[in-house]
């Protein structure tokens, strides 16, 4: 079975949030045009979210961050910046798993359901041995869970075009180290 992990689509990182990343509001309309277009609508017998989930991240957010490891505040348990961004629809994700409570938390593999069951143990409860990728950011979370999902023993692919990154050139570095991971690079959703 296949799933769709949506990666990080919350508010801060979006226009007029805490750390902005440029088109992740089109990435969060354009998941949302993808889950209910109807060459789409059957493809996943599961769709699951991440979201960061920052309580005491530590080292993580800065005063002076450096942007590479170190970050502004943002997406703070509990706050606004923390919630789905609201042009991306719910009504098919099927669960949410939180991350970075206590560090950085990139990947969505490091995050756990209301329950406290990780992602890949709900995935594999599931059956799921296929995922693609989509959100935010390219170059940070969305690299990492795809990483650690092949790690997982999933066969991963990243929509490219339902992504947005924080740089160009960390975003192309990205998308090579993802290839020789192993994860499949699908340049068009659909």
């Amino acid at each position: 079975m296949r799933a769709l992990i949506i990666v990080d689509v919350q508010n801060d990182f979006c226009d007029g949030g805490a750390l902005p990343v440029s088109g992740a509001v089109d990435v969060a309309d354009g998941i949302t045009r993808y889950l209910h277009g109807a060459a789409t609508r059957d493809r996943y017998a599961h769709v699951v979210a991440t979201k960061d989930w920052h309580i005491d991240p530590g080292d993580h957010f800065s005063a002076h961050p450096d942007y590479v490891t170190s970050w502004p505040p943002h997406c703070r348990a509990g706050t606004a910046g923390a919630d789905l961004h609201p042009a991306l629809s719910t009504d098919r994700i099927d669960e949410v798993f939180t991350k970075g409570q206590y560090d950085a938390g990139y990947s969505g593999f490091d995050g756990v359901d209301g329950d406290g069951t990780a992602l890949a143990d709900w995935l594999h409860r599931h059956e799921v041995d296929r995922v693609d990728v989509v959100g935010v950011a390219t170059d940070y979370c969305v690299r990492h869970t795809a990483e650690d999902a092949i790690r997982a023993g999933f066969a991963t692919a990243v929509l490219a075009q339902l992504t947005a990154g924080v740089g160009a050139e960390s975003s192309a570095a990205a998308v090579a180290a993802m290839r020789r991971a192993g994860v499949v690079v699908v340049e068009a959703a659909g």
